[in-house]
């Protein structure tokens, strides 16, 4: 407010300035117009040797002389003396056009006066007029615009800012509703909302934006705690079944089957330590994208090759590749893409009643292309890899559900078989940092289908 309440006083000043110049510039050439219209007219006069006595002149203000060049004057205006010039020799200057200001005294006026001289009659008798106009009434003028700037512009200044005030105060008051608010929110600790403001402006659009930012972290915070309490819940799960496993051995003393005992630990053990594994991935996953990008080692994975190497890892009659026609190249981290073809494959094993198939689709239609190379424009630029089974499938209903974390449609059989309800879940975010899409679909008949989608390599690269 008070720079803007300088800056105000300082345009009105110069602006101020600029209007008593202006004016007093515009009254003084009118002023002088009259006066050597004046002149001009007795100059003709002159010229024509028709110079009445007194001279003609319009309002009382004129004084008029007509001066040869021995300082006699030839001729005056009714007011004007005619004995003493108006003007001294020196300043007549051989009869020029010319504008003097002198004191009033000389010419009988009151007040500065504006004289102005105009040569006339001949070569052989040269003459000058000399007309006197009082500029009384310019400087009051001027005197009276000055007061009334001098007056109204303080008044003016102070008006603005009082409304720049009540402006700028209305204006800032959502604002400051929107801080009381956050420092309710922050005192609270709790979920909370922002006001706010009816107006339709920046101010309304700042508080939607960030109530929905604060609906966004009660959300993370809810993911948070539910993923905390999960996890929490999961992993007290094996560690009891072994304290359980080892308070029975102990009981038994001499008759315990320690070889039962171990194996069953071992199991337990190993499926804690999946859990773990599970969960630092899915922490990991959740980082700043850019942070963990870092070290991701990304470049050219050939589908078919390391759909093989996966499918090598279990019984060939339950799990069966439909090997491609050529390379097919994609571009990603090679142990995440395994990690998402090993979880789909393992949870196909764990409902699928007979068979579970693999299959990878090239980028083109007439099949995939040879070699590393980026998609051109028009291409279709992903590859779609499928797993199959044969079992009970999901409904379509639950197929989104079945992508967030420690979510099981079947609790029982998962626990026992040892999933966390976690596997899909990594699946989806390790196939989206790698610039593809996952889906579930009905197979042909009975079973579920799982289409991932990733970014296909087609044009090679240079260098």
């Amino acid at each position: 407010m008070l720079i803007g309440v300088a800056g105000l006083s300082v345009g009105l000043a110069l602006g101020g300035v600029l209007l008593l110049g202006a004016l007093g510039w515009t009254l003084q050439r009118s002023v002088d117009a009259e006066a050597f219209r004046t002149a001009d007219a007795v100059a003709l006069l002159a010229a024509s040797d028709a110079l009445p006595d007194p001279l003609p002149v319009a309002g009382g203000q004129l004084r008029v002389q007509v001066v040869d060049a021995q300082g006699r004057i030839r001729a005056a205006s009714i007011d004007a003396d005619r004995l003493v010039p108006m003007l001294r020799p020196d300043q007549l200057r051989g009869g020029q056009r010319q504008r003097l200001d002198v004191d009033g005294r000389r010419v009988g006026l009151t007040g500065p006066v504006r004289v102005v001289t105009v040569p006339a009659g001949s070569s052989l008798d040269p003459l000058t007029v000399v007309v006197a106009k009082s500029v009384t009434d310019v400087r009051h003028s001027l005197h009276v615009v000055r007061t009334l700037l001098l007056v109204g512009f303080p008044l003016l200044v102070a008006g603005l800012a009082a409304v720049a005030w009540r402006v700028v105060g209305a204006t800032l008051r959502p604002v400051e509703a929107l801080r009381r608010g956050a420092a309710e929110i922050t005192d609270r600790a709790g979920p909370g909302r922002l006001p706010v403001p009816a107006a339709r402006d920046e101010i309304q659009r700042l508080a939607v934006t960030l109530n929905d930012m604060l609906d966004r972290l009660a959300a993370a915070r809810a993911r948070q705690r539910a993923f905390v309490a999960d996890a929490a819940h999961e992993l007290r799960s094996p560690l009891a079944n072994m304290r359980t496993e080892l308070e029975v051995a102990r009981r038994l003393g001499p008759e315990t089957d320690w070889p039962a005992v171990a194996d069953d630990l071992l199991a337990d053990t190993e499926r804690l330590g999946r859990l773990v594994d599970d969960l630092l991935l899915l922490a990991r996953l959740d980082e700043e994208p850019g942070a963990a990008a870092v070290s991701r080692p990304v470049g050219p994975v050939e589908l078919g090759e390391l759909l093989r190497a996966v499918v090598g890892r279990y019984p060939s009659p339950p799990v069966r590749l439909v090997p491609p026609a050529g390379p097919v190249w994609t571009e990603g981290d090679p142990t995440e893409l395994r990690r998402v073809l090993a979880n789909l494959v393992e949870n196909a094993l764990r409902h699928a009643r007979g068979e579970v198939r693999l299959e990878v689709t090239g980028a083109e239609a007439g099949g995939p292309v040879p070699g590393p190379r980026r998609a051109g424009p028009g291409e279709r630029a992903y590859h779609l890899v499928t797993v199959t089974d044969d079992g009970p499938g999901i409904p379509a209903a639950e197929r989104e559900r079945v992508f967030q974390r420690f979510t099981r449609l079947d609790d029982a059989r998962a626990r026992d078989d040892g999933g966390a309800g976690l596997g899909l879940a990594i699946v989806r975010e390790l196939v989206r940092r790698a610039g593809g899409t996952v889906e579930l679909a009905d197979a042909d008949g009975t079973g579920l289908r799982v289409s991932v989608r990733l970014p296909a390599l087609v044009e090679p690269d240079a260098g």
